[in-house]
């Protein structure tokens, strides 16, 4: 038996915080019981609780183990396999991006348009990953339809995954493809009303400089905006005349420096009669929207 499988609960913790820290994480403590609870299928509460129990058998060289991922810097959502977003969780692999805080506002704003339209809404989220946007989306809207569309067959899996965690796979279908091209939809899925994207945005001379929890981790598809970042954008605007339908409404995440090129290139196509952009958590632009 290993001497990590005689700690007490509240020792292992000590033990990994430690640890954590001295990699240079900003909430080690808080990193450590997240890995342990789920790790031993327990909530925080009972870790409190059972802090003077010795580790289950079989657990410590488990929890060391996860506790030296995270030290290398690997995102504690791929070690756990899970990230909450928009208060729902979502099965997440390093074939995904991890859902960040700032792409609930983009849930945000859809959901304040649908509040004040009539009619069915149809939507289709451009490289959907996990599905996050899809999911969350046909979670909150119980009438609305949607198509994901994601070049990756990993990442359609897993989306297909959560959409069936959440109870909504009968209303999203799912379509391998490129989203700056004409993805083959399904009948009658063919016109949307509702276009919905966080595309890859970093510009390609900027993703060595990303923290290595990032750069050295998520898929270099879900980060690379090409050499200006608008790559995606660009190929986004070109698609959206084959298969809008009126009135409607398109969300698209953005890089927090590239809002006024993209009204720009928005305004180019003459689609849209009214654009707009979300500023996130810390006063900087984040989500374009346009009502076509």
């Amino acid at each position: 038996m290993d001497r990590a499988g005689r700690l007490t609960v509240g020792e292992a913790l000590q033990r990994a915080s430690l640890r954590l820290r001295k990699a240079g994480l900003e909430q080690p403590r808080d990193e450590a019981e997240i890995l342990l609870a789920h790790l031993l299928g327990w909530s925080r509460l009972k870790l409190f609780l059972e802090r003077s129990s010795e580790l289950p058998a079989g657990s410590g060289a488990a929890f060391s183990a996860a506790v030296e991922r995270r030290a290398r810097h690997e995102p504690l959502a791929y070690i756990t396999g899970e990230k909450e977003f928009y208060g729902l969780p979502f099965a997440v692999s390093p074939a995904v991006l991890i859902p960040r805080p700032e792409t609930e506002l983009l849930i945000d704003a859809v959901l304040e348009w649908a509040r004040k339209r009539e009619g069915k809404i149809t939507g289709v989220d451009l490289g959907c990953g996990s599905g996050n946007l899809a999911v969350t989306l046909a979670y909150h809207l119980p009438e609305a339809t949607f198509c994901a569309v994601d070049l990756s067959s990993e990442a359609l899996e897993l989306a297909k995954a959560n959409a069936l965690r959440h109870g909504v796979h009968e209303r999203v279908c799912f379509v391998k493809g490129d989203f700056r091209q004409a993805p083959a939809f399904p009948q009658p899925l063919l016109r949307f009303n509702l276009i919905v994207s966080n595309p890859p945005y970093v510009e390609r001379g900027e993703l060595e400089e990303l923290p290595a929890t990032i750069c050295n981790y998520e898929p270099l598809l879900a980060l690379d905006g090409g050499p200006d970042g608008l790559a995606a954008y660009r190929g986004i605007l070109a698609a959206l005349p084959r298969y809008l339908e009126r009135p409607g409404l398109m969300a698209l995440e953005i890089g927090s420096g590239q809002g006024s090129a993209l009204l720009a290139l928005c305004r180019e196509l003459d689609l849209f009669h009214q654009l707009d952009l979300l500023r996130d958590y810390r006063s900087l632009p984040r989500i374009i929207t346009g009502l076509f």
